[in-house]
């Protein structure tokens, strides 16, 4: 294994490109929001208000409800049917203020795992041209592909804004987590 697992592979098929650029960002993504206490995950820069625990606590929601409900037309599920989520779009945002630094880790870490098993399942099952369950208004299903690359946009959008927040935070800066990086959770 290398130093930099998250990286994309140089030459690789399209399954490949598109996975390890998923995998890039969410590693990317959570090496900026790693190591927090509670009043860092709830940093707010300017007139925003977006959190690094309310980041953590959408996207893991956006993992869950990709594969749960846009891919299989199934119920968002655990976590989620117990911990208040109502899929209002601003209450991950609003909610993770009352979570604690290690619910908010342990939330988004679970989400990715569980979309992890669930792509490689899918993709075994029928590659990236199957079709998901959700339909646009005409009736045509969104592939596999569609919603791997909806999320890549979805983490490429926020992770922007994790790059921000962390910086306010204490000045964390770089494109990637150092070689050998590996996530820590919670500052005590």
């Amino acid at each position: 294994m290398t130093e930099t697992p998250w990286e994309p592979p140089i030459a690789g098929s399209e399954v490949e490109h598109l996975v390890g650029a998923l995998e890039r960002l969410r590693t990317t993504f959570r090496w900026k929001a790693d190591e927090l206490d509670a009043a860092g995950l709830r940093t707010r820069i300017g007139a925003s208000s977006l959190t690094l625990g309310g980041l953590l606590k959408h996207l893991a929601a956006n993992e869950d409800y990709l594969f749960n409900v846009k891919f299989r037309g199934e119920p968002m599920g655990e976590p989620w049917d117990k911990n208040g989520w109502n899929g209002n779009n601003d209450w991950e945002f609003e909610s993770a203020a009352d979570d604690k630094p290690e619910e908010l880790y342990a939330l988004w870490d679970g989400a990715v795992e569980r979309s992890r098993a669930r792509l490689a399942a899918a993709l075994a099952d029928g590659g990236l041209d199957q079709p998901a369950h959700i339909t646009w208004p005409d009736g045509r299903h969104a592939s596999l592909r569609r919603l791997i690359c909806d999320l890549i946009e979805e983490y490429g959008r926020h992770t922007g804004h994790a790059d921000l927040v962390r910086e306010a935070v204490d000045g964390r800066v770089g494109e990637d987590p150092p070689p050998g990086w590996h996530p820590v959770g919670a500052r005590t």
